[in-house]
């Protein structure tokens, strides 16, 4: 639904129903788009008429502000990037069902191939499918590597494969070439649509963990206040409950699906990093809070610092992996200490001079 306010318009979002309307008006007119959750259900304004009176009541005394949609260019970006990320989920789910059925026809064939869809497998795979079931003629079509593996292969080939099975390993092969086919297709035109962002790609890259992808946020950093308010946005930041003293709930709140899993695979990356902030940060929480945790407060890091490194154009500086020791000395001669002390030691802590 959508109301009129003076030369302003304003647009609940309700799953990918604004979108027609909102794309049409954003040429013409300022247009914004309300989060459902900053206008809380009154009662008694049940119908669409209802909605619009009290959106626009809460823009007249400004007790709202929109919500950030990103420009044509990065929304056409990121439907690139969704389907393909799609596509290839799609591809490791049939390479699984792949593996099921041969297990089921009794080929072991993963047992010995490290890539059951490697060139090798993939002629074993094809001549069973066309109706070959020597498994030394089979063991015979491996190439490269896999030749000092023969005769594994030629005792994990022994099993019942029958014409069911062959039909249905066919079709999966066949489902598999057609979605490196489409991803191949997606990737390239990905890569034309970012090209004009290279300059802001390069910055991204020198961030440990952080891909070329910038098709969630975009490259446009003045939409955001800083780079608490982009962490917010992205609900990567702990939660604010607190009543009557009382501090409830910390939980974040959810943000872009996408944007998680990015900078969640984005902060496993930095975590296994060497001599690296981040890296440093990963391993010291990892231990205090476990791992889901420690991999939210990185992936906070990482997004802060794409806020910073996109803001001012410069490269990401690295603090190092010892900033933690640098940081803070005192709790860090503290904690090796009590290490100490646990081995039956007594130790006395003496600050020299030269520190």
């Amino acid at each position: 639904m959508w109301v009129k306010n003076t030369s302003l318009f304003t647009m609940e979002s309700t799953s990918v129903y604004w979108k027609p309307i909102f794309y049409i008006l954003e040429d013409g007119v300022e247009c914004w788009l309300l989060n459902a959750r900053h206008m809380h259900n009154v009662p008694g304004r049940k119908t669409d008429i209802g909605d619009a009176e009290w959106i626009a009541q809460l823009l007249e005394h400004g007790l709202v502000r929109p919500s950030f949609v990103p420009p044509k260019p990065i929304r056409e970006l990121r439907n690139l990037t969704c389907y393909r990320k799609a596509q290839v989920e799609e591809r490791s789910r049939e390479a699984q069902r792949l593996d099921k059925i041969l297990q089921d026809a009794g080929i072991k064939l993963s047992s010995v191939a490290t890539d059951i869809q490697g060139k090798s497998a993939r002629a074993i795979l094809d001549a069973l499918v066309e109706g070959e079931r020597d498994p030394k003629v089979l063991a015979d079509l491996a190439l490269g590597k896999m030749r000092p593996k023969v005769p594994q292969l030629q005792e994990a080939l022994v099993g019942r494969f029958s014409r069911h099975h062959g039909l249905l390993i066919g079709s999966i092969l066949a489902k598999i070439d057609f979605l490196d086919s489409v991803i191949d297709t997606l990737s390239e035109e990905i890569d034309q649509v970012i090209a004009p962002f290279e300059a802001q790609l390069q910055l991204l890259d020198t961030i440990p963990g952080v891909d070329r992808r910038i098709a969630e946020v975009g490259v446009d950093m003045s939409r955001f206040q800083n780079s608490g308010h982009l962490a917010s946005w992205a609900g990567m930041c702990p939660g604010n409950n607190e009543s009557a003293g009382k501090r409830k709930s910390g939980r974040s709140r959810k943000g872009p699906k996408f944007l998680g899993a990015l900078l969640s695979e984005s902060a496993a990356a930095a975590g296994r990093s060497k001599g690296t902030y981040l890296g440093a940060q990963h391993h010291r929480l990892t231990g205090r809070i476990g791992y889901a945790k420690a991999n939210k407060a990185v992936g906070h890091s990482i997004l802060v610092a794409c806020w910073h490194v996109l803001s001012m154009g410069l490269p990401y500086n690295d603090l190092g992996a010892d900033w933690f020791v640098r940081h803070r000395p005192e709790a860090h001669a503290r904690r090796l200490a009590k290490q100490i002390e646990a081995l039956g030691y007594s130790v006395t802590i003496t600050p020299s001079e030269a520190a």
